[in-house]
């Protein structure tokens, strides 16, 4: 006589998977997993018992990568139809990868410092869906003293108001400004506009002896310095 059929297992069959998954990730370590898997991963914790697998997919083909999904708004990801849960762990990740980012330059001249600066600033805005301009004001040490955002603006314009950017500098006492703003398209190729606002910033601030390091244009992954391209 035959041997009973065992009855399946009630289990969804994407539990192995997680297992697999954890076993990889703490073996391997994070590097061995693509960028759908460390997303599948984040997305464990607001839903722990469905299959995130497809989601992780469907979120990185919608906003292009995987940076992009961890830097999309609020906004964005609640049109992507993610519950407020998933959209806060999203958010909380985000702003500690930032933090992360913002602790390799504590303590140290930013200016000796810039790749943790470059990726500090693609981190918190380098993937933002609008224009977003910050102020990274500087000691006279060149540390960095606080890192404020002035203007959120549209698609490709942030207004930018010198007198603004003078008047915080000499609240924080600092002794220089550091600028920074993204461009969503990822072209950051300075515009005529950015040109002349940055030069106009310039001398307000020289009017109260302040100096401007650089401005920095993020753009997914890409930057520019206007010092570097002799623009300032």
């Amino acid at each position: 006589m035959a041997d009973a059929q065992k009855p399946k297992s009630d289990e969804p069959h994407y539990l192995g998977h997680r297992d697999r998954l954890r076993t990889r990730l703490l073996d391997a370590g994070t590097e061995a997993l693509p960028d759908y898997e460390v997303l599948e991963f984040l997305l464990y914790s607001t839903n722990p018992r469905g299959d995130t697998k497809p989601l992780a997919k469907q979120l990185i083909e919608r906003f292009g990568s995987f940076a992009a999904v961890l830097s999309a708004g609020r906004e964005a990801l609640r049109d992507a139809d993610l519950s407020d849960r998933t959209v806060a762990s999203l958010l909380a990740v985000r702003e500690a990868a930032s933090r992360l980012l913002k602790g390799e330059m504590r303590d140290k001249p930013v200016l000796s410092s810039w790749q943790a600066l470059l990726d500090y600033c693609t981190a918190r805005m380098g993937f933002g869906p609008v224009e977003e301009f910050r102020l990274l004001f500087l000691d006279r040490k060149n540390v960095l003293m606080a890192d404020e955002r002035q203007q959120t603006g549209t698609v490709d314009q942030t207004p930018v108001y010198p007198r603004e950017v003078v008047k915080r500098a000499l609240e924080l006492n600092a002794s220089a400004v550091l600028l920074v703003h993204n461009h969503p398209s990822g072209d950051t190729t300075p515009s005529r506009a950015d040109i002349e606002m940055t030069r106009a910033v310039r001398e307000a601030l020289k009017t109260v002896n302040i100096a401007l390091h650089d401005h920095l244009i993020v753009g997914r992954g890409r930057h520019s310095s206007f010092k570097s391209l002799g623009l300032l």
